[in-house]
């Protein structure tokens, strides 16, 4: 009887596992190991989630490539089921290639920004590029999960990769 019982709590440890499975590789030159989620496409739209020792940076990439970004573009995060939302500011390269980077420090600690990002679904992205001009991407609930589900298993994975 005991075996069942422990057999039966450690479930919900494994099936949570066999979720997450990163793309792993090692740069040439550091040898630092990077983890990837690989692109999840939205409409108009493709998602990527990346992790090595120092950061874990979520990569908007757009299907229109004469999108232009600089550090004064933001995107608006809108959340499901609550009037919150997040803002942040392109924290990449400037480009016209529609590439829209996020980046967090990864340390111990999760932001709380970072962690809202996969603990409640997201409905909405607004994006505002250098002229101003705005780009609303809804995601339906199939998407909302996979975007979710892909953060949280890069930030955990990625915590793994940080150097004591």
């Amino acid at each position: 009887m005991k075996h069942l019982i422990f057999i039966l709590l450690s479930l919900p440890l494994f099936s949570v596992g066999q979720d997450c499975k990163p793309r792993k590789s090692t740069d040439p030159y550091t040898k630092e190991v990077k983890l990837s989620s690989g692109f999840i496409k939205l409409d108009g739209l493709s998602v990527s989630v990346h992790a090595d020792s120092k950061e874990i940076d979520i990569l908007f990439s757009f299907s229109a490539k004469e999108k232009c970004f600089n550090d004064a573009a933001t995107v608006q995060v809108f959340f499901d089921s609550t009037k919150q939302k997040a803002n942040f500011r392109n924290s990449g390269p400037m480009n016209c290639e529609g590439f829209f980077h996020v980046i967090f420090k990864n340390g111990q600690g999760t932001p709380s920004l970072l962690k809202r990002l996969y603990t409640q679904r997201i409905t909405s992205l607004v994006f505002t590029g250098n002229n101003k001009e705005k780009t609303t991407i809804t995601l339906d609930e199939e998407q909302q999960e996979n975007v979710k589900k892909q953060i949280e298993c890069i930030v955990i994975e990625g915590k793994t990769l940080l150097k004591t």
